[in-house]
């Protein structure tokens, strides 16, 4: 399926907390965390238009391929990447978790690295595309089976910068605004729509 087609299929989901998040026991499973406001909150895309619908989806899609399971949850206290994938892989049976903010930048973590210090981070979401998103959730699987992926390959556009700084800075101040510092992580269930 062509990113297009993606798109055009996966316009929207919904997300229901179904109570607070908590430690997993599986060791095949990958913790996928939300951003306070990713999905729901502001303009359910990406900078660059991408649903978060259809990365949801590809993220699901990559850790089915590996046979691992994904389970979603909603980190409120920090709207800053590498505090939501830190507190993810700490929730995930296997250590290892995929942390996603509103504007599509991503990281892997695990659960016995430094909070600053991801296992992969992908700064510049501009230049991530459904594809990438897939491989991502692959390679976030892999390190969960104990397997050692080769980095997922990322473009590195020096234009990015100043051409999305401004926009990216907006999408970071207004998905601020949905944190809670108090609250626990929720877990998710994802029900897609067509």
């Amino acid at each position: 399926m062509s990113e297009n087609t993606a798109t055009q299929v996966v316009q929207e989901m919904e997300l229901k907390e179904v109570g607070e998040a908590k430690t997993g026991s599986s060791p095949d499973e990958v913790v996928i965390a939300l951003s306070p406001a990713f999905g729901d909150q502001m303009h359910r895309q990406t900078l660059t238009k991408i649903p978060h619908a259809a990365i949801l989806r590809e993220l699901f899609a990559g850790i089915e391929e590996e046979e691992v399971k994904a389970r979603v949850i909603r980190v409120w206290r920090s709207s800053d990447l590498a505090a939501i994938g830190f507190d993810a892989a700490k929730l995930s049976g296997s250590g290892i978790s995929i942390a996603i903010q509103s504007r599509g930048t991503t990281l892997i973590h695990q659960r016995d690295l430094v909070p600053l210090a991801p296992m992969e981070l992908f700064p510049q979401a501009p230049s991530i595309d459904l594809s990438t998103y897939r491989h991502i959730a692959r390679n976030a699987a892999q390190y969960a089976k104990g397997d050692h992926p080769s980095p997922v390959p990322q473009v590195n556009d020096p234009m990015a910068r100043p051409k999305w700084q401004a926009i990216a800075s907006v999408f970071h101040i207004r998905e601020t605004e949905f944190v809670k510092p108090d609250e626990k992580p929720v877990e998710l269930e994802v029900n897609f729509k067509k």
